[in-house]
C-alpha cells in the first residue's frame, strides 16, 4: 500500500532523541608542570563531569601531555618535547609528573648527513628514588680542524669505545641523582656536552644529544613527593585548588567557618 494514501502509515509513532550537546556535560582543569621548569600551568585538559561512579578525577588520571620545552622554558629550545604524565588531581588542577623525553623528526633529520658516522648508544639504569629509565644518545664525527679529505668515518673499534664511553657517563649521571635532579640536567643537555668532551680524544664527535628518556618503572605512587616535586607543602590545597603555603613543618590554622 502507497504510503502517500494511507494517513496512518504516513504518521509514525516513535519518540525521537532529544540532542544534547556534549561539551555541556564536560568541565575544565588546569594542567601544573613540576617545579623544574619555568612556566608551571601548560595548559587544560577537558573531562566529563562526575557522575554517578565514574569519577572525573580518575577519568583525569593517568592522562600524559606532550609540551615543547620552548613552552615550558618560555625560550627559543623548540626541537625537544617532553612528556607529563597526570599523576594527581586536587581541585582544578591536575599535578603532572616526568614521564619521558624526545627529540622532534625535523631535528633529528637535519642532523643526519652524508660522509661522516652516527653513532648510537642507549642504557636501562635506575634513579636514586627508583625511577627504572632507558636513556638514548645519539653522536656524530666530525673533520677536525684543517682536514683535507671529504669524510669523516670513525673505525669500528673508535666507534666501540665512544658506544663505551656514552654508556659509562649516562650511567653515572642518572645512577647518582634523583629524578628532579635528572630532569634539571636534560634541560640545558649537559650529558651530551660531557659526552663530546670526553670522546674528543677517541675521535671529534659534534651534535651530541640525549635523544629520548623512557619510563620503564616507577616507585609507589607517593603524593607527599609529588608536591615535594612541584615545590609544594604535603598536597594542602584550598576549595579553588589553590596550594596553601606555609613553611617547612609550620602548623597552619583552618579558618573559623560562620555556624
Amino acid at each position: 500500500m502507497a504510503v502517500g494514501k494511507n494517513k496512518r502509515l504516513s504518521k509514525r509513532k516513535g519518540n525521537k532523541k532529544k540532542v544534547v550537546d556534549p561539551f555541556t556535560k564536560k568541565e575544565w582543569y588546569d594542567i601544573k608542570a613540576p617545579s623544574m621548569f619555568t612556566v608551571r600551568e601548560v595548559g587544560k585538559t577537558l573531562v566529563t563531569r562526575t557522575t554517578g561512579t565514574k569519577i572525573a578525577s580518575d577519568a583525569l588520571k593517568g592522562r600524559v601531555y606532550e609540551c615543547s620545552l620552548a613552552d615550558l622554558n618560555d625560550d627559543e629550545n623548540a626541537f625537544r618535547k617532553f612528556k607529563l604524565i597526570c599523576e594527581d588531581v586536587q581541585g582544578k588542577y591536575c599535578y603532572t609528573n616526568f614521564h619521558g623525553m624526545d627529540i622532534t623528526r625535523d631535528k633529528l633529520c637535519s642532523l643526519v648527513r652524508k660522509w661522516q658516522t652516527l653513532i648510537e648508544a642507549y642504557v636501562d639504569v635506575k634513579t636514586t628514588d627508583g625511577y627504572l629509565l632507558r636513556v638514548f644518545c645519539i653522536g656524530f664525527t666530525k673533520k677536525v680542524n684543517k682536514q683535507v679529505k671529504k669524510t669523516s668515518y670513525a673505525q669500528s673499534s673508535q666507534i666501540r669505545a665512544i658506544r663505551k664511553k656514552m654508556v659509562d657517563i649516562m650511567t653515572k649521571e642518572v645512577n647518582t641523582e634523583d629524578l628532579k635532579s635528572f630532569v634539571v640536567k636534560l634541560i640545558p643537555d649537559s650529558i651530551g656536552k660531557d659526552i663530546e668532551k670526553e670522546c674528543a680524544d677517541i675521535y671529534p664527535l659534534k651534535d651530541v644529544h640525549i635523544r629520548k628518556v623512557k619510563v620503564l618503572k616507577k616507585p609507589k605512587f607517593d603524593v607527599s613527593k609529588l608536591m615535594d616535586l612541584h615545590g609544594e607543602i604535603g598536597g594542602a590545597v584550598d576549595e579553588s585548588g589553590e596550594a596553601i603555603t606555609g613553611g617547612a613543618g609550620e602548623f597552619i590554622e583552618p579558618e573559623i567557618q560562620d555556624a
